[in-house]
């Protein structure tokens, strides 16, 4: 396999950008080397700047459920080019947008859309204590919700692979209010419910955690905080910036039956192009200025090229719904091809291998798994021309470009890299 290419411009990188990457899990710190350089991507195949070609299954770490360069949203951009890229002021676009994801999620009864998923998490969380009047923040442990500052305790993802617990720069004052609880564990959200009764705003979970490695709830685990967040009249947010329109069409509260108060969403509403949105009940929603006092803004939110796109793949997966049957298929396929000693966490299109003979289902258990195994499995892939998330604290996707030849060649691969 040929790297002189991405070598050189790692080089050149590591002088201008802190670490050489624009976000810190791209540079492979965890599993050894040093990063490919991708020139384009088709399909379910990426393609770095030495011409190595790659199954892909980071799919920009999950919102291209469609693959790259899906030819109805390469149209849609097409179109909006045409008129412009931003304007600064309302678009009859963003209202066609937002109508659609209220459909898909009817918990969201009105929704704002943002750049981010980030700027999602943090301004349902500002809008969660004014509506509520009050400051704590229930997070829970090996989740992650951005680089929010308050939000950075526990978060599992890149700071799990980075080694570091929280990060330097956040003042104390801003993580005080904000409480990380094991993921799975009733016993311990109950606990904190009594004792700080009436002072928690929210309630923020990935439904389904994808930032510790895949992690499902437990049965009856959902079910149960959104009857606790209910007796003490706090908010319950998911944040399916990973899980929305991916899980199911209506994300994982379809999946699992639940309705949250608000739902953050990222990147998947925007097919893969910088956007994201945060809704839910009217009622909550209306307090965001300028209906109501708390204030929020983004001069790019809303832009046309991200809600043209956005507009594009939720059109389609609605017009097509077998497409999730399909990702169920392959996806239970793939993760058929892990031998005993390695544990297979997946809902729906999303899975991890974890190099742990035990079941993983919170931060502690995850972090039991064997990091040096897992960066040897990921090179071994990587040779054989499979891109898999350069973390084992990450979770992998299947999108509805991969073919059943895309599979079966992925679970040779990995049979023959376990083996070794």
């Amino acid at each position: 396999m040929k790297s002189s290419r991405s070598e050189e411009l790692f080089r050149r990188a590591l002088e201008i950008v802190p670490g050489g990457v624009n976000s810190p899990v791209r540079a492979f710190r965890s599993v050894g080397g040093n990063p490919k350089f991708i020139a384009r991507g088709e399909g379910s195949r990426i393609f770095d700047v030495d011409g190595n070609e790659y199954i892909d299954y980071v799919g920009s770490w999950g919102p291209l459920l469609l693959g790259h360069r899906h030819p109805e949203i390469l149209a849609a951009l097409e179109r909006a080019l045409s008129f412009g890229t931003s304007f600064g002021a309302p678009t009859e676009l963003e209202v066609e947008l937002a109508s659609a994801i209220c459909e898909a999620m009817p918990s969201i009864e009105m929704v704002r859309l943002v750049n981010s998923g980030t700027e999602a998490t943090m301004s349902a969380i500002r809008v969660a204590r004014a509506f509520t009047g009050r400051e704590r923040i229930i997070k829970f442990e090996g989740c992650y919700h951005g680089h929010v500052d308050s939000l950075l305790v526990q978060a599992g993802s890149g700071l799990a692979t980075l080694g570091l617990a929280d990060t330097p720069g956040v003042p104390q004052s801003f993580c005080d209010t904000t409480m990380a609880l094991p993921y799975n564990d009733l016993d311990v959200l109950e606990g904190a419910f009594r004792t700080y009764t009436d002072r928690i705003a929210a309630v923020i979970i990935e439904p389904v955690v994808g930032n510790m490695g895949c992690v499902p709830p437990l049965p009856g685990y959902l079910e149960a905080l959104r009857d606790i967040t209910q007796r003490y009249g706090t908010l319950l947010i998911f944040d399916e910036v990973m899980t929305g329109f991916r899980v199911a069409l209506g994300g994982a509260q379809e999946r699992y039956g639940i309705r949250p108060d608000l739902t953050t969403l990222g990147k998947v509403i925007g097919g893969g192009l910088p956007v994201g949105a945060y809704g839910g009940r009217k009622d909550i929603m209306s307090k965001v200025a300028p209906a109501g006092p708390v204030y929020q803004a983004g001069t790019l939110s809303g832009n046309p090229l991200a809600v043209s796109a956005g507009l594009a793949m939720l059109r389609h997966l609605k017009a097509h719904p077998e497409t999730y049957t399909q990702l169920e298929t392959r996806t239970a396929a793939l993760c058929e091809a892990a031998p005993q000693g390695v544990t297979v966490n997946r809902v729906g299109s999303m899975f991890t291998f974890f190099f742990n003979p035990h079941p993983v289902t919170d931060y502690e258990s995850a972090k039991k798994s064997d990091t040096a195994r897992f960066g040897r499995f990921f090179r071994a892939m990587l040779e054989g021309g499979i891109y898999l998330p350069p973390s084992q604290f990450e979770s992998a996707f299947v999108s509805a470009a991969h073919t059943d030849a895309d599979i079966e060649r992925t679970a040779a691969a990995a049979r023959e890299a376990f083996s070794a």
